[in-house]
C-alpha cells in the first residue's frame, strides 16, 4: 500500500482511464503559462495539447507505469512516481502554471501538496484542478432515493477517491491554504433541460449538482507564509 493511494488499484485500472484529453480545461490555462506541470499527466495527451495550443515548455508527473511511457513521449520532461514524494525536488518559483486534474481527490493528503506547490509556483503563477462533486445528481439520487453509496470503478464514487469536494468545501479548502480563489465553475453538466424542472421545483438549492466536477483556478495570496496543514 502506498503512503498516498492504492498504487495497485491504480495500476489495475484499464488503459482507457489514462487517456482523456481533457478540454474541456483548456480555457481555465492562462494564455501567457509558458511553463506548465500536470500532475498525474495520465499518457500525456492534455499535456500535448498544451504544449501546441501555448508553444509552452511542459512537465509530467505520473504514477502508473504504463500511462508514464506513453507520456514520456508527449512531454518536454516526465517524472515517474509520487507526486508527494517528487514534490520537493522540482524546481523552485518555475512553473506558470501547475495541473491537477482530478489528482487531489486520489490523496490522503491533499492540503500539504497544495501548501509545498506553492514553493514550485512563480510569481505570477496559479495552480488549475477539477475536482469531482460530491452533490453531483447521480451520486444524490443513489444515496437518498436508493439509499446506496456505491463505489464504482470510475466517476465521482470512484472507488479510489480517498476524499470528496463539493463547490462550497473545493472554496473553503484554498482559501484555509492561503490561496485566492479566481475562478471556480462547473463543468461536465447534465443535460441542462431535463435538470431545469427539478432545479426550479427546489428553488435552485440543487443547482450545483448538475455538475460532475468543478474547475479551479487559485493562486497563493500575496505575502502568503506557508503554513502546515495537520491534524
Amino acid at each position: 500500500m502506498n503512503k498516498v493511494t492504492n498504487i495497485n488499484n491504480l495500476n489495475s485500472k484499464p488503459q482507457i482511464y489514462y487517456s482523456h484529453s481533457r478540454t474541456e480545461m483548456l480555457k481555465f490555462i492562462p494564455n501567457l503559462s509558458k511553463r506548465i506541470l500536470d500532475i498525474g499527466c495520465g499518457e500525456g495527451l492534455f499535456a500535448s495539447i498544451l504544449k501546441q495550443k501555448f508553444n509552452s515548455e511542459v512537465w509530467g508527473i505520473e504514477i502508473n507505469n504504463a500511462a508514464a511511457r506513453l507520456a514520456e513521449r508527449r512531454v518536454d520532461r516526465l517524472l515517474k512516481g509520487d507526486v508527494t514524494d517528487l514534490i520537493k525536488d522540482l524546481p523552485k518559483r518555475y512553473f506558470d502554471c501547475v495541473v491537477f486534474n482530478d489528482i487531489l481527490e486520489h490523496l490522503a493528503d491533499p492540503f500539504n501538496l497544495l501548501l509545498k506547490a506553492k514553493d514550485i509556483i512563480s510569481e505570477k503563477g496559479v495552480i488549475v484542478c477539477s475536482l469531482p462533486n460530491v452533490r453531483y445528481c447521480h451520486v444524490l439520487k443513489g444515496l437518498i432515493i436508493n439509499k446506496q453509496w456505491r463505489y464504482e470503478d470510475c466517476g465521482v464514487l470512484d472507488k479510489t477517491h480517498l476524499r470528496f469536494f463539493t463547490k462550497k468545501s473545493i472554496m473553503q479548502t484554498f482559501r484555509a491554504l492561503d490561496y485566492e480563489i479566481l475562478t471556480i465553475e462547473g463543468i461536465n453538466s447534465v443535460d441542462p433541460y431535463k435538470f431545469f424542472l427539478f432545479n426550479l421545483a427546489t428553488l435552485g438549492i440543487f443547482n450545483d449538482s448538475k455538475y460532475m466536477q468543478f474547475a479551479c483556478v487559485a493562486r497563493p495570496k500575496k505575502g502568503s507564509i506557508k503554513k502546515k496543514y495537520e491534524k
